[in-house]
């Protein structure tokens, strides 16, 4: 088993947008060999699992493109220059959920993807909810919102209707935390 860092020799960007970068790395392997190795870029990214003081959990139901369908999930997004990751939690917890927190306790940080995606998700659940000041999303998102009981968001998760990597995680990790 190798367990000695890759050196990049060069790195060069082969796509940019708002949320994405793609850049192609040459490196040099532990055996002294090269390769071309692809990197897709997304940075951190948060998630606010909402429960409320009844048990009650607050899902967004958006259209995703790649998917083809419509998903139920939980507030998330991804974490702007300059914010710490509770900023971007609380954030994205107004834009899409319309809530502020009175408590965020961190649930889990992990790899969305291991190989060729840098991608880092921290996920809270968000307790002591009220209203928040409106704040205007993202202008490719189309959100609806629905409160369902913990206990069906849990069945949602483990019958797959649910599949949202980051919601999974968090309904899971806060099943776990809540003795549920």
């Amino acid at each position: 088993m190798h367990e000695q860092p890759w050196t990049t020799l060069s790195s060069r960007e082969i796509y940019e947008n708002p949320w994405t970068r793609v850049r192609e790395d040459l490196v040099l392997l532990p055996d002294g060999r090269t390769t071309i190795y692809g990197v897709v870029d997304f940075g951190d990214c948060v998630g606010a699992l909402p429960l409320a003081d009844d048990g009650r959990v607050l899902l967004v139901r958006q259209y995703r493109y790649v998917q083809g369908s419509a998903t139920w999930e939980m507030p998330t997004g991804g974490v702007k220059a300059g914010e710490t990751l509770e900023e971007a939690a609380r954030r994205e917890l107004a834009e899409e959920g319309g809530l502020q927190a009175g408590r965020l306790t961190p649930l889990s940080t992990y790899h969305t993807s291991k190989s060729v995606v840098r991608e880092t998700a921290h996920l809270y659940l968000a307790e002591d909810l009220s209203p928040a000041r409106a704040l205007a999303g993202d202008d490719t998102e189309f959100l609806a919102t629905a409160w369902k009981p913990f206990a069906e968001v849990l069945e949602m998760v483990l019958t797959n209707q649910i599949m949202d990597s980051m919601t999974v995680i968090a309904v899971l990790a806060a099943a776990r935390r809540l003795g549920r």
